[in-house]
C-alpha cells in the first residue's frame, strides 16, 4: 500500500534552514549530556533525573500473602512519599513477590520505609522482606560511563560500515544524522522531565531505546543512499541535489509505511503500557520520528554541504538551471 503516489518534493531546497535548526538542537543536547556527566544541578535538582541504575539506591525484594496489582504497589510507594520507585513482580504465574527499587534520596532506612509503605497500604497482608541490596553510587557511575561508551561505539561501528558500503563522506553524513537523532531524543526526554509531562527517569530502558534508535535510524538512511547510488548510474547528467531529491521521493512511500507501523505500536505502548514503559516508548517514539526526518533532511544535506564548502563545487547553480529548464518545458 502506498500513501503517496509519485512525488516531486524539493527536500533539499530548504536544507540550510533545517540544517541550522538541527545544529542548534544538537548543541543543546550535547551541552546537556556533558553537564549531566559532571552531575550539574538546576536549583536543587539534577539537570537530568537519573534512574536508580545510574545514581544508586536500594533494591528490596518483598513478598505479600496474596498477589497485588503492580500499580497498587506503585500507588503505595507514592502515598508513602517514595517517589519514582521501580517495581517489578517476579516468580512464576501470578506472583505475590515484588522487586522494588528506590533511589538514594529516600531518607532513613530505605528497606524499612518500603516495608512500612506496604503494611500501610495492605494491612491484611503479611509483607515480608526477602532480600535487600544497596546499589552503590560508584557502581552506578561506572554503569553511566559504560552507557555513554556503548552509544559512541555503536555510532563508530556504523560509520565504518557505511564508509565501506558507500563513500566515506556518506558515512560521515549518516553519523551526523545518528548523532542528531540521539541528541534530539535525549533533549526531549530532559524537557519532558523538567516540565513533568511524563514521569521519566534516565534508566536502562531509555538507554536501550537510544541504542535501538541508532540501529533503526540508519536503516532509512541506507535505503536512501542505496537509491542514490542506483540513480547515479541511471541519471549521470543531472546534478547531485536533483539526484538526491529524486531518490528521497522514490523511497518516501516505503519510509512512511515503515515508520508508521512502528509509531502506531509505540503510541499504543505509551498510552496503555503503564508508567514503567513510558521511558522506553517515549524515547523510541521521538527517536523514530526524528530518525526519519534526519534521513531525509540531514544525512544527504551534509553531503551536499561538504561538496559545496570543502570541495568547492557549485552545485546550487546547476540545480537551479535544471529547475528553470524543467519549468520552461512545462
Amino acid at each position: 500500500m502506498e500513501f503517496f503516489g509519485k512525488t516531486d518534493i524539493d527536500f533539499l531546497g530548504k536544507r540550510k534552514t533545517f540544517f541550522y535548526v538541527s545544529s542548534a538542537i544538537n548543541v543543546i543536547g550535547i551541552l546537556i549530556l556533558i553537564l549531566s556527566l559532571f552531575n550539574v544541578k538546576v536549583g536543587s535538582e539534577d539537570l537530568v533525573r537519573l534512574g536508580i541504575d545510574f545514581q544508586g539506591g536500594t533494591q528490596v525484594n518483598i513478598r505479600t500473602t496474596s498477589p497485588q496489582p503492580t500499580e497498587a504497589v506503585r500507588a503505595a510507594m507514592d502515598k508513602a512519599g517514595i517517589a519514582n520507585a521501580e517495581i517489578k513482580s517476579y516468580g512464576t504465574g501470578i506472583s505475590n513477590e515484588y522487586q522494588i527499587r528506590v533511589s538514594k534520596d529516600v531518607k532513613g532506612n530505605a528497606t524499612e520505609a518500603v516495608r512500612t509503605a506496604m503494611v500501610a497500604a495492605f494491612p491484611n497482608e503479611n509483607a515480608t522482606v526477602l532480600q535487600s541490596d544497596v546499589i552503590e553510587a560508584k557502581i552506578s557511575g561506572e554503569l553511566r560511563l559504560k552507557a555513554f561508551w556503548a552509544i559512541i561505539l555503536a555510532i563508530i561501528a556504523i560509520l565504518i560500515y557505511i564508509a565501506f558500503r558507500f563513500e566515506f563522506i556518506y558515512g560521515v553524513g549518516a553519523i551526523i544524522a545518528l548523532v542528531h537523532d540521539v541528541c534530539v531524543a535525549f533533549t526531549l526526554v530532559v524537557l519532558v522531565q523538567k516540565f513533568n509531562i511524563l514521569n521519566l527517569e534516565f534508566n536502562q530502558g531509555i538507554l536501550a531505546a537510544l541504542l535501538t534508535v541508532v540501529g533503526f535510524s540508519i536503516n532509512d538512511t541506507v535505503i536512501i543512499f542505496d537509491r542514490i547510488r542506483e540513480n547515479r548510474e541511471k541519471h549521470k547528467n543531472i546534478s547531485i541535489i536533483r539526484l538526491m531529491n529524486l531518490s528521497i521521493n522514490e523511497t518516501l512511500s516505503r519510509t512512511i509505511n515503515t515508520v508508521l507501523t512502528v509509531v502506531l505500536v509505540l503510541l499504543t505502548i505509551l498510552i496503555l503500557g503503564g508508567e514503567a514503559l513510558h521511558g522506553f516508548s517515549f524515547t523510541m517514539l521521538v527517536g523514530i520520528i526524528t530518525g526519519t526526518y534526519s534521513s531525509i533532511y540531514i544525512a544527504s544535506s551534509f553531503v551536499v554541504w561538504y561538496l559545496e564548502n570543502v570541495k568547492h563545487q557549485d552545485l546550487e547553480s546547476k540545480y537551479r538551471e535544471e529547475i528553470a529548464a524543467a519549468s520552461a518545458k512545462a
